[in-house]
């Protein structure tokens, strides 16, 4: 079990300066998120596009301002619990016990959902035996490449993720691309490469074909079946295969929180950002309230107000005192500044 002054739900934007808010003020806290990187929508949706509504940066990508926001924690060494979804909050006494789909537990008095529009999963195959192979041998992302070396390897999409990924592992495996389209989505010179490494003979391309069967044993694959738009069905030797058919966007588990929701968002009060539970806040862009706007500014002044609202519960034998940064040197030894 995991005790921490609070927790947060979501490793975005807001999540990252909310926990540097905690910080700043005393409060350890844990970061928890549903994708296996830091950045939530930023680094998922829009790694390279230009924002430019941040205030004092004139232009900044979503990758850019990811890598800021995490330069900026570097003094207090958050313990972030990637690939993980919270399943289970449940109050114990003045505490909330959180759990995740990995197992990990939590007990702390505030838990802050930074969750923006809810967690992110990625598309599934939808042969339902596909789940006794998920991640074994059936993965929806890459997280080491060395593991496809001397393998064959299946690849479904007909975006950059997957013609990408195939032009990558054709370097050292056996390489399956499989689109159920004739056309691709992705940039036109990854295509072309494309269709370069299936006239050498290095991809195997298959167009018009979606995923029938995935066999196997053990959890390991063995073969996969497919059939095309005229229902003809080819059998495949494979060792992995690969779904790469974007993310969707779900409210998830905490639609069973006990929370007042409307829609797909939480409503929060405007003082502490917090819910209809006591010690649970919600920030950014799950949260709404009149006259919410879902800007990245606006998350920042949630999660400074939500951050400050904790103290209470988590030092409730302190008084919280207010200080700035520049004048402060208790903040200053706690980010390391000397003066």
């Amino acid at each position: 079990m995991i005790k921490t002054d609070a927790l947060i739900i979501g490793a975005g934007p807001t999540g990252l300066f909310t926990a540097h808010q905690l910080k700043l003020i005393g409060l350890n806290c844990e970061i928890v998120d549903n994708l296996d990187k830091i950045g939530g929508q930023c680094i998922e949706l829009y790694p390279d596009k230009p924002i430019y509504d941040i205030p004092a940066i004139p232009e900044c990508t979503g990758e850019e301002l990811t890598n800021n926001l995490i330069a900026q924690l570097k003094p207090f060494n958050i313990k972030f619990h990637l690939s993980e979804r919270v399943d289970e909050v449940k109050k114990n006494n003045n505490f909330w016990h959180v759990k995740t789909n990995k197992g990990t537990q939590f007990s702390t008095p505030n838990v802050i959902i930074a969750g923006g529009v809810g967690s992110f999963e990625p598309r599934k195959f939808a042969p339902k035996e596909c789940e006794a192979f998920e991640n074994e041998t059936i993965l929806y992302s890459i997280k080491d490449k060395s593991i496809f070396k001397g393998k064959t390897v299946s690849i479904f999409g007909g975006g950059d993720s997957a013609v990408d990924w195939a032009i990558e592992l054709s370097k050292e495996s056996n390489v399956n691309l499989i689109h159920r389209r004739e056309e691709f989505r992705a940039a036109q010179l990854s295509v072309n490469k494309i269709n370069e490494l299936k006239e050498s003979g290095k991809i195997n391309l298959f167009t018009k074909y979606q995923l029938k069967a995935a066999n196997g044993k053990n959890n390991k694959l063995e073969n996969i079946e497919i059939v095309s738009d005229d229902k003809e069905i080819k059998k495949i030797d494979t060792d992995y295969a690969l779904g790469f058919f974007g993310l969707i966007m779900q409210l998830g588990p905490i639609s069973q929180w006990g929370l007042n929701l409307d829609k797909k968002t939480v409503n929060v009060d405007t003082e502490k950002f917090e819910t209809n539970q006591k010690g649970i806040y919600a920030v950014g862009d799950i949260c709404n309230y009149p006259g919410k706007l879902k800007l990245i500014l606006s998350g920042f002044h949630e999660g400074a107000l939500a951050a400050r609202a904790c103290f209470k519960l988590a030092r409730p034998d302190e008084k919280y005192r207010f200080e700035f940064t520049t004048s402060s040197k208790t903040i200053k030894n706690r980010l390391g500044v000397k003066e």
